[in-house]
């Protein structure tokens, strides 16, 4: 490939990112923005383009029964919001019998899907052991062919709108089901995922404690693909916070975990820096305030090596993580083979995560 050719830093698991008008794009995309210019999309299932109704293994509707012990660990379910049918996975770990658990939303990335996401991540056996129920949310191939949250367009970036709104809705569905802890609700995604997960974090933070970031991006970086994709390649998107309207209550920003490789040609590591400068300036904390703390760790059974450096607020208390994890590509770090986009060799980010998350609860969650 001619290096200097404008696409030459192109490849499979870039453009994956994007849904089928701009996978394959040529030069003479570019001389025609309407073509990789996509209209506003909302989460549809892959059956049909027309307006869905969930079948027989829908989350129960109206007075919401919870739902008591003896259940099947690994789900699968659907649920109405709005026009469309949500189809996701739930894992209920042995240890519930009805009593209030904490729950993860786990968010997977392009030309995933919540089995592939769940091996690769191995986030289900975590959760297992220290007791948190999982919900899977799947993108369909209607919304993208590629099955890449649409995480960039703008609809999608606001609160009651698109494909955040349908993820804040099952949040909530799943969460009066199965009588979860509302005051440990976290998110987590990889990827578009991760990107998909920022803009539930800024857009709805009295709705999770924390939240978990891998090889994603910051918020508002991109209004459509084309400013997606340039983002992604060189971590330079401009951050836009939603304005908060005058009279409103403030809810506390979310913790984050930030997860990246420095060896990320999909997603470039320098996004992660971006995310953990918003999360500071969300958090009350500008550039000259920030405090924090890094410690490197150097793996001597073969693995990556890693920077992790900890964030705190002005009294002292932790308010955010990034994990930098040296050689590590557009992979989940420490992941297992069985899922795709995984590296084992590096440190276990769900572990991380699942502990990050167990230090957060929110102080006002009675309503949402």
């Amino acid at each position: 490939m001619n290096p200097f050719h404008p696409l030459a830093w192109a490849h499979d698991s870039f453009w994956s990112m994007f849904p089928r008008e701009i996978v394959g794009l040529t030069a003479q995309c570019f001389d025609n923005p309407e073509t990789a210019i996509a209209s506003t999309a909302t989460l549809q299932s892959p059956e049909s383009e027309t307006k869905k109704t969930c079948s027989e293994d829908e989350l129960p509707h109206g007075e919401n029964p919870i739902v008591q012990a003896g259940t099947d660990r690994w789900l699968s379910k659907s649920f109405d919001h709005g026009n469309e049918c949500y189809r996701f996975k739930i894992y209920v770990p042995t240890a519930y019998e009805g009593q209030p658990l904490p729950m993860i939303v786990m968010l997977h990335g392009a030309q995933q899907d919540p089995d592939d996401f769940a091996s690769g991540t191995e986030m289900n056996i975590v959760a297992e052991e220290n007791g948190y129920i999982v919900i899977y949310p799947a993108q369909s191939e209607s919304s993208n062919p590629l099955r890449c949250w649409n995480w960039f367009m703008p609809a999608n970036q606001a609160r009651e709108s698109g494909e955040g709104a349908a993820i804040a809705a099952l949040t909530r569905e799943v969460a009066a089901t199965y009588n979860v802890d509302r005051a440990r609700v976290y998110i987590a995604g990889m990827s578009a995922g991760g990107a998909l997960a920022v803009n539930l974090a800024v857009t709805h933070p009295e709705l999770y404690a924390a939240a978990a970031i891998h090889s994603g991006l910051a918020f508002g970086v991109a209004d459509e693909q084309m400013t997606a994709l340039c983002a992604m390649n060189d971590g330079k998107g401009k951050v836009r916070l939603p304005d908060t309207l005058s009279g409103d209550a403030k809810p506390p920003a979310v913790p984050l975990i930030v997860f990246h490789g420095d060896a990320d040609d999909t997603v470039h590591p320098r996004n992660g820096e971006q995310i953990m400068s918003m999360s500071q300036l969300l958090h009350g904390m500008s550039d000259d305030t920030v405090m924090s703390s890094s410690i490197y760790v150097a793996d001597e059974t073969g693995g990556y090596a890693y920077t992790r450096k900890v964030f705190h607020n002005r009294d002292g208390e932790s308010n955010g993580e990034q994990w930098v994890v040296h050689g590590l590509g557009h992979a989940w770090s420490g992941g297992h083979p069985n899922g795709t986009h995984t590296d084992m060799r590096g440190p276990a980010a769900s572990r991380a995560i699942v502990r990050f998350f167990g230090q957060f609860v929110r102080v006002d969650s009675r309503h949402y």
